[in-house]
């Protein structure tokens, strides 16, 4: 039985990316649910390299920071000036000292690459014993990328900037996709020979490749099947370009496994989020982070999940939910606001204009409409009625309310926390409680209301309100002694019909 190949991945992300025009580095920019880094150490995972190294230069201690994050067990290795690709890659190869057998060199923004084209270039590599083998496609317009130079036989004879390119091989549209295997040991030595002899006086590490094939050692090329996985970035516009480009693979792939996307144009989802099988997804939904939707649930239209559950066959409407949890068949919105630690069980309901923060939603329980719910813990079938404000911060600290199985909290109530409503308690509709109210009892704070006759006429004369309440009043007393005579006359009439 063979020995499994020693491997390192080094991965070059110490460019400034000027074109990005960004305090941000150019690999940190997100797409879809990673950066552009994370994507090329998640495409590069599998290849279970002995050890990953990653070149950091321009905000080296941000992308440190990230790879504490992502890739804990990855090094980052500093490139305090950028001098080329070879000297990147010298520096990242002196950090491991003791590394054999093959290397994978990768740029850090290519955020499309796939897992198996990394495993098939590593694999013709190794299978044909190459000195050096590069990832090569073939593009519709090679413009600002290395080409491709080959011999009469058709063999690998030297990759090209295009800046230092000649107009016949400027005409070439096989490009390098920059990204590399090497024989460890044979790398080590060319990198030795590379000059700064061009147009921009680094080291280029495609040179490597020339340097090989002079001496005679075995070089290859390996051509990428889809052209598309070697597209890298270098400013805003071609960002947005590779967002539009995955978007689209995501969202097939979710269709194709069945789910019912019917919108793909406006429907964005992570490639870090889980969607249920028979799920349906309408149009401008975004799908965030570590959100999981379950089977046969309904999301959408207009709705944003960040690292939300949704459970099967619950249905979200127009609403926008962070770090919330919605129970199998529950519903939520249209226009509500699920904040973190927003739980609802199965079949709860949260309606539209609600908010729910920290606070658990019982089974079956509701909160239809125009409500606030904070640190708030809601029984089982519980009912909360419109404009019901959990009050639930004193301005200095953070106080719950529980509400019990089958309460009823009427209308326009306030809660001031803590407190508790037992279960199968009401509360009157107006109430604004602090004390308790026990289970089955009915909880009041209304004060007794009392009407001022001919308050508007005295202190409003001469506005709409008076006029109004002058009309009304006329009215009033017409209708008054009209109804007066004609029951009398009724009286009479259907007296003399008794008779």
């Amino acid at each position: 039985m063979s020995q499994p190949h020693r491997r390192t991945v080094v991965v070059l992300a110490a460019g400034e990316g000027k074109r990005m025009k960004s305090a941000l580095p150019k690999v940190l920019h997100p797409l879809l649910g990673r950066t552009l880094l994370g994507h090329v150490l998640a495409a590069a995972g599998p290849l279970r390299a002995d050890r990953t190294v990653v070149v950091v230069g321009h905000g080296a201690d941000q992308v440190r920071a990230h790879l504490a994050e992502v890739a804990p067990d990855a090094t980052g290795v500093l490139q305090a000036e950028q001098l080329g690709t070879g000297h990147a890659v010298r520096i990242a190869l002196d950090a491991v000292p003791d590394a054999t057998g093959t290397v994978v060199v990768i740029n850090g923004d290519v955020p499309l690459l796939r897992t198996g084209t990394v495993e098939a270039l590593v694999a013709a590599h190794e299978g044909e014993g190459a000195a050096a083998t590069v990832l090569a496609a073939e593009v519709p317009d090679p413009t600002g990328l290395g080409r491709i130079v080959r011999d009469a036989a058709g063999r690998l004879e030297q990759i090209v900037e295009e800046r230092d390119a000649t107009p016949a091989q400027r005409a070439l549209r096989e490009i390098n996709a920059g990204i590399y295997a090497f024989d460890l040991a044979r790398l080590r030595a060319a990198l030795g020979k590379l000059s700064t002899d061009n147009d921009q006086g680094e080291e280029y590490l495609t040179d490597v490749f020339g340097l090989l094939f002079s001496a005679g050692e075995p070089v290859g090329v390996h051509v990428a099947a889809d052209h598309v996985e070697t597209l890298g970035c270098n400013d805003r516009v071609e960002l947005a370009g590779l967002r539009g480009l995955l978007r689209d693979r995501v969202n097939e792939a979710w269709m194709r496994t069945g789910v019912t996307i019917l919108d793909p144009a406006t429907t964005w989802i992570d490639v870090t989020v889980s969607v249920g099988r028979d799920a349906v997804l309408d149009q401008n939904t975004q799908l965030r982070g570590a959100t999981v939707v379950g089977a046969e649930a309904v999301v959408g239209p207009d709705v944003t999940l960040v690292d939300t559950v949704v459970g099967p066959a619950a249905t979200v409407l127009r609403s926008h939910a962070v770090g919330a949890e919605v129970g199998p068949g529950a519903s939520v919105g249209p226009y509500a606001y699920l904040r973190p630690a927003a739980r609802l069980a199965e079949k709860a309901k949260v309606g539209t204009f609600v908010e729910v923060k920290n606070s658990d939603v019982g089974p079956g329980a509701k909160v239809p409409h125009l409500s606030y719910v904070g640190d708030a813990t809601i029984g089982a079938r519980a009912n909360i009625g419109a404009a019901t404000i959990f009050v639930n911060y004193d301005g200095v600290n953070k106080h719950r309310t529980v509400v019990g199985d089958g309460a009823f909290v009427g209308c326009d109530t306030n809660l001031i926390a803590p407190v508790e409503v037992g279960a199968g308690a009401y509360v009157a509709a107006g109430s604004a409680l602090s004390q308790d109210v026990p289970p089955g009892a009915l909880g009041v704070t209304r004060a007794p209301q009392r009407n001022i006759e001919g308050w508007v006429l005295r202190n409003r004369a001469g506005t709409v309100s008076a006029r109004a309440a002058e009309q009304a009043r006329a009215a009033a007393e017409g209708a008054s002694d009209g109804s007066s005579s004609t029951s009398e006359g009724e009286a009479i009439h259907g007296g003399a019909e008794a008779v």
